[in-house]
């Protein structure tokens, strides 16, 4: 079955989210990501997708005391991205409690780097974000939409032993305008071995049973749960087999 990946997005040590990732949309949803963890966690969620946006745009890990509060204060199976840049970085990461590190620009930026990364710490610790606008790869927080075809940039890392990837589409992220499904068909069509995370626009319940029929990994769901299009009690019986169409 699909995992449910609730979102936290870290700005000055607040919960907010962004709309296509676009900083001056920032709106603040907690003051206390650690409060919003534990109330996933008391709901039956068993994953966290921590994003350090601060990390992201100043590429360098910033909001690190966020995720060791959360890892030693929750039973979450945590993936932490945003600002990972160097193998400094991504062992701050993981000895910070983190159990996946995403990593996105650098693996467009340096893959060569990326890919000794995935070989030395394991295939299984690694996601790589691909996030997307019409199927070109977008980097550094989004701010640069490259020429990097989607398709190609998986495939290569792919065959290079890449088990995990992220994709967003960011025309969808925080519009809550329904996900990108017809997407996702493309990857698990063209890549069905894949472990592959949907991101973005997800706005109800019926979609994360459409990405499950699909056989995703994963979803990744943050506006949608703080501004109340899908409750917490949605997605407990969710994971709990009780709302499986």
């Amino acid at each position: 079955m699909i995992e449910i990946i609730p979102a936290i997005d870290i700005i000055e040590g607040k919960c907010v989210r962004l709309q296509q990732g676009e900083y001056s949309t920032k709106i603040i949803y907690d003051e206390n990501p650690l409060e919003v963890a534990k109330i996933f966690e008391d709901a039956g969620l068993k994953r966290l997708h921590i994003v350090d946006l601060e990390g992201a745009k100043e590429n360098t890990v910033i909001n690190i005391k966020i995720l060791e509060k959360i890892a030693s204060e929750t039973n979450l199976v945590i993936d932490f991205g945003g600002g990972i840049k160097s193998e400094d970085d991504l062992e701050k990461v993981f000895s910070s409690g983190a159990s996946f590190a995403t990593i996105g620009s650098l693996a467009v930026k340096e893959p060569s780097l990326f890919k000794s990364w995935v070989t030395r710490y394991g295939s299984d610790r690694i996601i790589m974000g691909a996030d997307e606008k019409d199927y070109k790869l977008a980097i550094s927080g989004w701010t640069n939409v490259t020429d990097v075809d989607l398709f190609d940039f998986i495939e290569d890392n792919y065959n290079a032993g890449v088990k995990y990837i992220l994709c967003t589409d960011i025309a969808k992220d925080g519009m809550l305008m329904g996900s990108s499904i017809s997407l996702y068909k493309k990857l698990k069509e063209k890549f069905h071995d894949l472990n592959i995370i949907a991101s973005g626009g997800i706005t109800k319940i019926d979609e994360i049973e459409e990405l499950n029929r699909l056989k995703l990994h994963g979803v990744i769901i943050g506006k949608a749960i703080y501004e109340g299009m899908i409750s917490l009690e949605e997605l407990s019986a969710f994971v709990s087999g009780n709302n499986i169409k």
